[in-house]
């Protein structure tokens, strides 16, 4: 299975996944600062960005295979994992498979009741749906601040990070991801369940997050116990954009938790 992705940095390899219907920009906010430290392979999930919908989609177990595919091939042997929603219960399966060396999950689905789990999707396929509005008609309303708030606030308490091009190119990404309803379809009856064992895990949940609500936090203390829990004060759904300090820091400070940052030899810059 294909898997682009772009790579910057040296040090210990870090892999950084995104959410539903979103790409490796997600994380821009923060990649280049991760970079200083790490060996950052930031990627499209299959069926978003510029990676290829599979064949057939089982949703979790054929995220995680890709992804393990993507490690064996890159010579990756249990890499750090960072995710957001969708992406943060990836690295956390992650963990659990025996794939990464400490997982940290940004507003992580798999810990929400049915009925917010319908929620947060219907909040989702609506935000798709406005994707497809013609690109002309997107591009003249992001290039107003009040339109940029309006699209993009289900996802993030401050819109100051997004320029006009960013918020084009995150629409266009979602309206082009053809795993979204395969994905989504899945993700209506997914719960995390596993057992991650000694790995490190950090587990960071915005204030504000208005898709994932901040209460799942409770959920997933009961499942995790033994993980380290961060609340992120002022952030929404997507925390790289709205405090990308806090960010950095939570990451670190999980990876820190390994006592691993080892470098590694040349590499390729994108796949």
């Amino acid at each position: 299975m294909t898997v682009h992705f772009v790579r910057r940095g040296h040090g210990g390899p870090l892999v950084l996944i995104h959410g539903i219907g979103h790409h490796w920009r997600a994380w821009e906010p923060v990649l280049d600062r991760l970079a200083e430290r790490h060996d950052v392979i930031a990627l499209d999930l299959p069926g978003f960005g510029r990676s290829p919908a599979p064949a057939v989609n089982r949703g979790m177990p054929t995220a995680v295979a890709a992804l393990g595919e993507l490690f064996a091939g890159l010579g990756l042997d249990r890499p750090h994992v960072a995710g957001n929603s969708l992406g943060g219960a990836i690295a956390l399966e992650l963990a659990v498979a025996g794939l990464a060396r400490s997982a940290t999950a940004l507003s992580p689905a798999g810990f929400a009741t049915p009925a917010q789990v319908r929620r947060a999707l219907r909040t989702l396929r609506s935000m798709r749906l406005g994707a497809f509005t013609p690109a002309p008609v997107l591009r003249a309303f992001y290039r107003t601040a009040f339109g940029r708030r309006f699209s993009f606030a289900p996802l993030v308490s401050d819109t100051s990070y997004f320029t006009p091009e960013r918020a084009l190119a995150d629409t266009l990404a979602l309206r082009g991801g053809k795993g979204f309803a395969a994905v989504a379809r899945h993700g209506a009856t997914y719960a995390f369940t596993g057992d991650p064992g000694t790995v490190p895990i950090t587990v960071a949940w915005g204030d504000r997050d208005r898709i994932l609500r901040p209460v799942q936090a409770r959920r997933a203390r009961e499942v995790l116990p033994a993980a380290c829990f961060v609340e992120l004060p002022g952030c929404g759904h997507v925390p790289m954009s709205d405090d990308p300090d806090a960010v950095v820091r939570v990451v670190l400070g999980t990876v820190a938790r390994t006592g691993s940052a080892s470098a590694l030899p040349d590499r390729p810059a994108s796949g």
